[in-house]
């Protein structure tokens, strides 16, 4: 099937179901790549292998993380730096 007709089919899909004017094609691939991050955990450079990024920064365009997830991912690396701080002490050598 032509692209021109899978995005016309996709856009009557769209208009018939009331979903806002703004969802397209490339909202799937976004979705896709968000999932990838929030839901699933991957790590960056496989979702950016995936999508076929050549650059992380353009594989960070398509990420639309929620509030809920930015808080988790940033309590996950306090609870390790803070972690790291308190099992060593500054004044003890390491071998």
């Amino acid at each position: 099937m032509p692209k021109s007709n899978l995005r016309r089919r996709f856009r009557a899909y769209v208009n018939e179901l009331g979903f806002p004017a703004g969802l397209d094609m490339h909202s799937l691939r976004r979705s896709y790549v968000t999932h990838l991050f929030e839901f699933y955990g991957f790590e960056h450079t496989f979702v950016q292998q995936q999508v076929g990024h050549l650059h992380a920064s353009t594989t960070s365009i398509y990420t639309a993380v929620s509030s809920d997830y930015q808080t988790r991912a940033l309590n996950r690396v306090l609870e390790r730096t803070i972690n790291a701080t308190t099992n060593s002490t500054p004044w003890e050598e390491k071998p």
